[in-house]
């Protein structure tokens, strides 16, 4: 019996080959139960420091890759214990099989490092949300999804650094370092993603604005529903979805209309030449008398200017803040008192009785 375990099989004695296969059944039966034990005891463990109340979803989040990661590290560790089959040692385009499968291999392992590293960070990312939720600050819940979103580009990066130098053997220095002039036009050709990138973090630092928020930028006005490492989306009156470049976001000048204490209200009134001083006295207190509203915080009515063609009134008033639906109707009904009032008092706007004369000149 003891012979025929020490046979040799495929450069290895057959204990070996059954101690390895095993070993990758263990691994393969039990990552399952071993991977929602250790989230459920990291939960237990991080469970006071950071808040979370859903066990369940974060079981869920971070028991697959930990599972991956537990499988494919038993059975490179128990692999490493056999030697390289010299049965199936050949070459692929002079590239040995024993290389080709160590690299494989290495890739797999890195693969699953990394995927394990950006669960974290959605797990990481998920305590923070939930803080944040519980302060009722967008802001900051806008804030934990943009670097959720730069860490996982991030790690992405490196993942596949990672690839270059480990699995392909490229030397990450020298082929950056040797770049040259390819790698001046690649940053050339970058230069306006890395500015959009920079004004996404002048934006997050500064808060300008944040999701949700209803903006006027350029010619476009709308909600904010979405910040990212390149650009903002919003979406417009016309229920139209505009993605605009972080960059111009920063440069241009961003009515946050969200952010208003208070609404304004306002009418530029022409009155004809021919009104008395005593009937604009009279509008203008009228006009006083109208704007005492409830809803109506503050105004100004006075004659701001006197040209060859009309007395130019000016009407501004500031209101509490309302739906836009009882804003717009406000001003209505204050409009439509003022065109009562100035038919009340005979008060004509200038323009508004045009005579034309003609004259017949004849030729001496």
């Amino acid at each position: 019996m003891h012979s025929f375990w020490d046979q040799i099989f495929l450069s290895n004695p057959l204990r070996k080959w059954v101690w390895v296969g095993i070993a990758i059944l263990l691994a393969l039966v039990l990552k399952r139960f071993l991977s929602r034990y250790l989230a459920k005891v990291l939960y237990r463990l991080i469970k006071k420091a950071s808040g979370i109340s859903d066990r369940n979803a974060f079981v869920n989040l971070i028991a697959a890759p930990i599972s991956t990661f537990l499988f494919i590290f038993i059975s490179f560790a128990a692999l490493e214990k056999l030697k390289f089959p010299l049965e199936i040692d050949f070459d692929i385009f002079n590239v040995p099989a024993k290389t080709i499968t160590h690299q494989i291999a290495t890739f797999v392992f890195i693969i699953g490092f990394i995927w394990l590293l950006l669960r974290s960070i959605d797990f990481v990312a998920m305590i923070l949300a939930q803080k944040t939720s519980n302060n009722h600050d967008l802001k900051d819940n806008q804030l934990v999804v943009f670097f959720r979103d730069f860490l996982k580009a991030l790690v992405g990066i490196i993942g596949v650094l990672m690839v270059l130098s480990e699995v392909f053997d490229v030397e990450v220095s020298k082929l950056t370092a040797g770049l040259g002039i390819a790698g001046a036009a690649l940053a050339l050709a970058a230069k306006e993603s890395v500015e959009n990138l920079i004004a996404s973090f002048i934006i997050f630092f500064d808060k300008p604005f944040t999701t949700g928020d209803y903006i006027k930028v350029q010619s476009y006005s709308g909600n904010i529903e979405r910040i990212g490492l390149r650009s903002t989306r919003i979406r417009t009156d016309g229920t139209t979805f505009v993605t605009v470049p972080n960059k111009q976001m920063v440069d241009s000048i961003v009515d946050n209309i969200s952010e208003r204490t208070q609404l304004k209200g306002e009418a530029r009134l022409q009155i004809s030449l021919s009104t008395s001083p005593d009937q604009m006295d009279q509008l203008t207190e009228g006009i006083k008398k109208i704007l005492k509203k409830d809803k109506i915080i503050s105004f100004t009515v006075f004659l701001n200017d006197i040209s060859v063609t009309a007395f130019a009134v000016n009407v501004d008033y500031f209101i509490s803040l309302m739906s836009y639906v009882d804003f717009i109707n406000l001003k209505q009904q204050v409009n439509l008192e003022i065109i009562r009032l100035m038919e009340k008092l005979n008060i004509e706007l200038a323009g508004e009785s045009t005579s034309v004369n003609l004259v017949n000149k004849t030729n001496n």
